[in-house]
């Protein structure tokens, strides 16, 4: 299921690193290391697949700085943070932005596998939702401007006469402008086309 996913492990201690990579490879999974955040930052793009395995205190950046830098650079991969010095505030923030969890130093080789493909998985359902959305968006843009402004009035549960009236247009073209919004939005049904526009409005709010 994850064969074209990455386990990325940021870590400044070379043994935690080679452990880690040990231990995601007997997954079966392909892994790359790196001794600092900042190297890794120069390698990740928004379009990466997989997921960060990273260390909370590092030389340089820390593992939630290197989370709030993905953040930023808008690379969505899920972080799974590790620490020998665990601290609620951080572990409240580093859940808060989105990480998988916290694992405290020493760890099951367990916990870290469970927390792994919990990774990748969010990663592959995040990666689908942004398809879906960019697709929408899509449709959404071939719309002419009278369309979506019927569309806007459907979307709020407004009748055809009072779209027609307010938009002082006649109910047969506002019949025949739905029928052309179903149509490019290839939606079999109001609530479907609902759907569809607050899954793009959840992406802008989102961003």
């Amino acid at each position: 299921m994850f064969e074209k996913a990455t386990v990325y492990i940021v870590d400044d201690d070379q043994q935690a690193r080679e452990s880690v990579t040990a231990l995601v490879q007997s997954m079966g999974l392909t892994a790359l290391a790196f001794p600092s955040a900042e190297e890794f930052l120069e390698h990740v793009r928004p379009d990466t697949h997989g997921c960060v395995v990273t260390d909370l205190r590092m030389i340089g950046m820390s593992g939630i700085e290197l989370q709030d830098a993905l953040r930023q650079h808008e690379i969505m991969l899920p972080v799974i943070l590790i620490t020998a010095y665990p601290r609620t505030s951080l572990t409240v923030r580093a859940m808060k932005h989105g990480a998988i969890t916290l694992l405290e130093k020493p760890y099951e080789d367990d916990d870290l596998w469970d927390a792994v493909r919990e990774g990748l998985l969010r990663d592959e359902q995040q990666r689908e939702k942004r398809l879906r959305q960019r697709e929408i968006r899509k449709r959404l843009e071939s719309l002419s401007e009278k369309q979506q402004q019927v569309m806007e009035f459907m979307v709020e549960g407004i009748a055809n006469k009072v779209i027609a009236r307010r938009l002082d247009v006649s109910i047969r073209t506002v019949e025949n402008r739905r029928h052309e919004i179903f149509e490019k939005m290839q939606a079999k049904s109001l609530a479907e086309l609902v759907q569809m526009v607050f899954t793009v409005r959840e992406e802008v709010n989102a961003g």
